[in-house]
């Protein structure tokens, strides 16, 4: 019988010396494995574990129920979530309202690469947005995170190094194996109809679309924020107010966008 992963998390009462050897042994007694184990914020461990018996599972959680050093928080087939909590010994901030916007701050760069590394790494149509003020670190995690996951990345619209505004792609830049990266600003203010053909075009290939700036990449398409499977925020600080006034409407005098992104 194959061994399946669970995520564990509990949250500390009393933090006994011993407490954590005991709660290995009493996995040890019950045939359990511990992949990888972390503190996660706020007097909580998480661990990865291996077991072949869904009743040992269920016998642990009986067990630690009469336990008044621990509260179980979390017990259940691992999530992206779980994971990255347990790597980085923090959680990733959900919108309480609309649960698919993910929040990140700057100095959280490596865990904001490692969530879209594990996004780009599940196969099929994925449509993300990625919400930022400008030089906040969009493209650069955008970039890190399909290098992580061994993915190429290809700029159908960008301000990266220069503009870009991409009208085809050539053979070989299709692929489930590309993430293809979308600038909302850039295609509104500086596109013909040929790109938002190729943008329609993309639109349906079975691989990863990230759009910068979905707000205003929705204004001028068929598509709304309830088709994108994430929305992934990026702020400075937690304070930062994220707002497309200074976007809207300054267009350069050939056409191009005189707002840094």
């Amino acid at each position: 019988m194959t061994k399946k992963e669970w995520y564990f998390e509990y949250e500390l009462q009393y933090n006994r010396p011993g407490l954590l050897g005991d709660i290995s042994t009493l996995l040890g007694m019950l045939s359990i494995n511990i992949v990888s184990i972390n503190g996660i914020e706020n007097s909580r461990r998480g661990m990865l574990i291996l077991c072949k018996q869904d009743e040992n599972i269920e016998r642990l959680k009986t067990i630690l129920a009469k336990v008044d050093t621990i509260k179980i928080t979390r017990l259940r087939k691992p999530r992206i979530i779980d994971r990255l909590a347990v790597r980085h010994g923090k959680y990733i901030h959900l919108d309480r309202e609309d649960r698919k916007t993910v929040r990140f701050i700057r100095e959280e760069f490596g865990l904001l690469v490692d969530f879209m590394s594990e996004l780009f790494k599940t196969e099929g149509h994925k449509l993300i947005g990625v919400r930022g003020m400008p030089r906040v670190g969009k493209t650069e995690a955008i970039v890190s995170g399909s290098a992580s996951a061994n993915k190429k990345w290809l700029f159908v619209s960008s301000t990266l190094l220069k503009q870009t505004v991409r009208n085809q792609l050539i053979d070989g830049e299709y692929g489930d194996d590309y993430i293809y990266i979308i600038d909302g600003v850039v295609s509104q203010q500086s596109a013909n109809e040929e790109h938002w053909q190729l943008i329609r075009e993309i639109m349906q290939l079975p691989a990863t679309k990230v759009v910068e700036h979905p707000d205003i990449f929705v204004q001028t398409t068929e598509y709304t924020l309830d088709d994108f499977d994430y929305i992934i925020e990026i702020r400075r600080d937690e304070e930062e107010e994220i707002t497309y006034e200074k976007i809207e409407g300054k267009v350069g005098p050939m056409g191009g966008s005189m707002f840094e992104f």
